[in-house]
């Protein structure tokens, strides 16, 4: 029996499961198994690449899929946001940056608004500008993120944005993860790195294969990553990734890096992108949250929502019964 919450009367969804809509990551093939399955997938427009955000709209079909972007990077690129309400999408998707000028601009076009939230002021600027949907996102998040974790950051959103429908995100894999947001007042989930081991997700077979070997312990925040890609990043916001030889090389030695690009001949940066397109997971970046001891494959983003809503009805019913 579905599992019906203010987040799919809203979004007309039947589960209420969403994927993030990851940079690079989340691309139209993604997106559109993840709503065929029932809930709702997002293509990621994240860094603003017109071709690619055209391709990946095609490449979802007739499927009705929505669109996330970088909010600060947005605000370079505004005409992106009309390309995107041109194909009517299911929802937009902001996160890092103010979302009040775009928010009003896909409301006056009939679409709803997901704003993604770090802290509890955040969610409440978002409620100012218009978000029908907050997304509560924990630091276990893979990607860009905030410090506050899951378990406290949601009911506090929860309770700050009341009646607005509240979705946690951060580290949530598995079925008891769903469970558990909807327990915490959250009216569903958003994943990311667990739908990046999928087999739809665009990116590299080795390093979908290293999101299923690593574990969450195996995870770091830092900036290096950043930095080497040269993606100016607000302060805030530091990217959660599997520690690697990279990582190891550089961290704590970022200034070091930038004069390294700055003067070397032999850029790090070519050397970067060079290993990324290789899928050398040690001398590239590797993506992912501190969900990862729950990755144990890389399946069909499909089945992957059908057992999630399987496993949290059952963990719900479990649940259910320690009280009779």
């Amino acid at each position: 029996m579905p599992l019906k919450t203010p987040l799919t009367e809203v979004l007309d969804i039947t589960h209420p499961i969403i994927s993030a809509p990851m940079a690079t990551v989340a691309g139209g093939a993604l997106a559109a198994a993840v709503t065929a399955a029932g809930g709702l997938g997002l293509i990621g427009g994240g860094y603003g690449d017109r071709d690619w955000i055209e391709r990946e709209l095609r490449a979802a079909g007739n499927t009705r899929v929505g669109i996330g972007f970088i909010t600060w990077r947005l605000a370079d690129r505004p005409e992106l946001l009309d390309l995107a309400l041109e194909h009517a999408p299911a929802a937009v998707f902001l996160s890092f940056g103010d979302p009040a000028p775009f928010a009003a601009r896909a409301k006056e076009a009939g679409v709803p608004v997901i704003c993604q939230v770090q802290t509890l002021e955040h969610a409440r600027s978002a409620a100012r500008a218009g978000a029908d949907i907050i997304v509560a996102q924990g630091t276990e998040a893979g990607g860009h993120g905030g410090a506050r974790t899951a378990m406290t950051l949601v009911p506090a959103v929860v309770d700050a944005v009341a009646p607005m429908p509240v979705v946690a995100a951060g580290g949530i894999s598995d079925g008891r993860g769903l469970a558990a947001a909807l327990t915490l007042g959250a009216a569903g989930v958003l994943i990311g790195t667990r739908f990046f081991a999928t087999s739809e997700a665009l990116g590299h077979e080795n390093t979908k294969a290293r999101l299923v070997s690593a574990g969450g312990d195996d995870t770091v925040r830092t900036s290096v990553f950043d930095i080497v890609r040269e993606l100016p990043w607000p302060a805030p916001y530091r990217i959660r990734a599997v520690r690697n030889r990279f990582f190891d090389r550089w961290s704590g030695a970022e200034d070091a890096l930038r004069q390294e690009m700055a003067e070397s001949a032999d850029s790090p940066v070519d050397a970067f992108h060079a290993a990324l397109r290789s899928g050398d997971t040690e001398e590239s970046v590797v993506v992912g949250g501190q969900g990862l001891d729950l990755v144990g494959a890389v399946e069909p983003a499909g089945e992957l929502v059908t057992r999630i809503v399987a496993d949290a009805e059952r963990t719900l019913a479990v649940a259910h019964a320690l009280s009779g």
